[in-house]
């Protein structure tokens, strides 16, 4: 086209390019980005104390009595007056839990058998309360592995996954997830530690 506008000496209209401004995330602000776009519900903390605060919510939201808490360290972030704590893993039960690392490149949270010992993702709750910290955000899955490594010297833990999606309700068309759901309606609690 452009050859016949030179041929016949018409004018160019400049084309406008639309110039794109690459934006530099933090860590923090990428992984929260790309978490929340995938339907997580992320609850910033600034101290233990706010930390206690959103569980009580997010407990009374959803009317939940009873919960699974398979990390002892985590109980007294509950009140036992308002929850009753389980510690053998059942699907029926909401799942309080730490997590390896939070992956900032897709807002996925990995998990090894220190969190879900043996059991498979899918074979547990589909409904997640995390508690993480913001020095546990790591770039992408290669990083979270090699800080999985680096905090496990003696023993690598196994049955390392991730939660990839927090829409209960999505359909995944992709035939290698099939049975393998790893889809959880998720509750992070972000304690700032850094």
């Amino acid at each position: 086209m452009s050859f016949f506008k030179k041929l016949f000496n018409i004018p160019i209209k400049e084309d406008k390019e639309v110039q794109r401004q690459e934006v530099n995330l933090s860590l923090d602000d990428l992984f929260v980005h790309n978490f929340i776009k995938k339907g997580g519900k992320f609850l910033y903390c600034l101290k233990e104390e706010e930390v206690v605060e959103n569980i009580k919510s997010i407990l009374s939201e959803n009317n939940w009595h009873e919960i699974l808490v398979t990390n002892t360290a985590l109980v007294p972030f509950l009140d036992q007056k308002q929850v009753s704590i389980d510690a053998e893993l059942k699907k029926a039960l909401p799942f309080f839990t730490t997590c390896e690392h939070l992956i900032a490149d897709n807002g996925d949270v990995l998990f090894s058998s220190n969190q879900l010992k043996s059991t498979k993702l899918s074979e547990l709750s589909e409904n997640f309360i995390i508690y993480a910290t913001t020095s546990q955000i790591v770039r992408n899955t290669g990083e979270g592995l090699t800080g999985i490594k680096a905090n496990s010297k003696d023993a690598l833990p196994t049955n390392i996954s991730s939660v990839k999606d927090y829409e209960l309700n999505k359909k995944d068309d992709n035939f290698l997830n099939y049975g393998n759901s790893s889809t959880k309606n998720l509750y992070l609690l972000l304690l700032e530690d850094l």
